[in-house]
């Protein structure tokens, strides 16, 4: 890209940031949203995942992440909960995200979707014990592959597809310990990657088949904050911490960008259903 073109257009795309968080509620650039009750938000899964935007602090422009948590609501309408930035993705910032929405009123979910990141992984457990946890799939096949010797990736990845793609959790096991069986002693590593996983890598199967493909990975929330880095990538960075929660937050709540339902949400009541049953 040229620079001079780049810093001859970069007024105008400042000018465009100022339009795109005017456009909605005045009310949204003192962010109340992020202190809205949320004791009327039925929310039964939640998708958690981070990632990194830069911004101007302190004289600097710098990389800070970005926690992001979506909502799945029981008519399978997504909604979005938390944008919060932070110093790092550890355990800590992660139970501060999730204590606030505690705070707000959200009760406990019934599922959490997550990737493999150990700091979130404590900080549901912690805020919510009793939630189901699956781990992203995606995320554990690049950790899988990442651990393979070159000439063995295309076949553990079949393998793993296996697990993950059976046409039921009985079927998923089997597949599983095909897989330690068959590379437990040829990359012993990657084995161990994927016991690392465990179970979690399997609760999609305890729900209706309709919502597999949308619950074993963490695409819903990763799709929204890869159309949030291609938003804002003209603006270069943003001019402060709190820009660019308003940007991100209005670009959903203008409309700009769109959250459709998840797929199989006419199962949601049966899931309901069974939670209710169950519980009793």
């Amino acid at each position: 890209m040229d620079p001079e073109g780049a810093g001859a257009r970069r007024p105008e795309r400042m000018a465009d940031y100022r339009k795109s968080a005017a456009a909605i509620s005045p009310s949204i650039g003192t962010l109340p949203w992020r202190t809205r009750s949320l004791a009327e938000t039925d929310a039964i899964y939640l998708y958690l995942d981070a990632f990194a935007l830069r911004v101007r602090s302190a004289g600097k422009v710098v990389s800070v992440p970005v926690l992001g948590v979506i909502g799945v609501r029981s008519d399978g309408s997504k909604h979005l909960l938390a944008l919060e930035l932070c110093g790092g993705e550890s355990a800590a910032a992660w139970k501060g995200c999730l204590d606030d929405l505690v705070a707000r009123g959200l009760r406990a979910p019934m599922l959490c979707i997550i990737d493999g990141n150990p700091g979130l992984r404590r900080a549901v457990g912690e805020v919510w014990p009793r939630a189901a946890v699956q781990r992203c799939c995606v995320h554990k096949l690049r950790n899988l592959e990442r651990k393979a010797p070159k000439h063995a990736l295309a076949e553990i990845r079949d393998d793993f597809h296996r697990i993950v793609y059976a046409t039921s959790a009985d079927a998923a096991r089997i597949a599983y310990a095909a897989f330690e069986r068959t590379w437990g002693k040829r990359c012993p590593s990657v084995v161990t990657s994927l016991r690392e996983g465990g179970d979690e890598l399997l609760t999609f199967f305890r729900f209706p088949k309709a919502q597999w493909k949308t619950l074993r990975t963490t695409n819903v929330i990763e799709r929204l904050h890869e159309e949030f880095r291609r938003r804002v990538k003209t603006q270069g960075a943003l001019p402060s911490e709190d820009a660019a929660v308003v940007l991100l937050f209005s670009l959903v709540a203008s409309g700009q960008i769109r959250l459709r339902r998840i797929d199989g949400w006419r199962k949601i009541a049966a899931v309901l259903s069974q939670h209710t049953a169950v519980a009793a």
